[in-house]
């Protein structure tokens, strides 16, 4: 199972490197999907099938397609002008933005290492105590599984979330989409249905 993970984390950044350095914008486009499809496969791997979904959607087809009319709409296919070889074809690299991303990525790349292996149950996400307290100091699992009823009227912990400790957040994500989907609207001209 390592052997998968480890490909699809080569296989996403090795998109995104693509993405980055490409001129040509169509194909950039089309690796752009496949990241994101690559995304999601990970998210699955997380055991986060919620958030896979969303990702596959949004990331690997709303994005695409509203990217693929907007260049359809525009300038055309692609800015490069399909010689010199591969060189021709990316741009380069920008060394400053590298420094950056490895001085990210190092800090970044020590948490996810030192983080605990999904489904311990002695992780602190899962647990209904701290594992190392002598307090016995309940984590948020435990907060909300043993008080969600009984603080906020909802039986269902998710639900409690998102609408009570989390409403505004909520709001804001109606926000965006709501956002989201009038620009399409807009960009498809279809005034008629604003």
């Amino acid at each position: 199972m390592i052997w998968l993970e480890l490909a699809l984390v080569v296989f996403v950044l090795a998109s995104a490197i693509f993405v980055a350095l490409s001129r040509d914008i169509v194909g950039a486009i089309v690796t752009f999907a496949a990241f994101g499809l690559g995304v999601s496969v990970i998210w699955i791997l997380l055991a986060a099938p919620d958030v896979a979904l969303v990702e596959a959607a949004v990331g690997a087809g709303v994005i695409t397609v509203l990217l693929l009319i907007t260049v359809v709409k525009t300038s055309g296919r692609s800015t490069s002008d399909d010689s010199g070889g591969l060189t021709g074809k990316l741009h380069p690299l920008n060394v400053p933005a590298l420094f950056i991303l490895g001085t990210l990525a190092v800090p970044l790349g020590y948490v996810i290492l030192s983080m605990p292996e999904i489904g311990d149950p002695a992780a602190a996400a899962v647990s209904e105590t701290y594992p190392f307290s002598d307090t016995g100091d309940r984590t948020p699992y435990g907060f909300y599984v043993q008080e969600t009823l009984e603080d906020t009227g909802f039986p269902n912990a998710v639900v409690s979330v998102l609408v009570v400790y989390r409403g505004l957040d909520t709001l804001g994500e109606l926000i965006v989409a709501f956002s989201a989907a009038v620009s399409v609207l807009v960009v498809l001209k279809r005034g008629d249905l604003l």
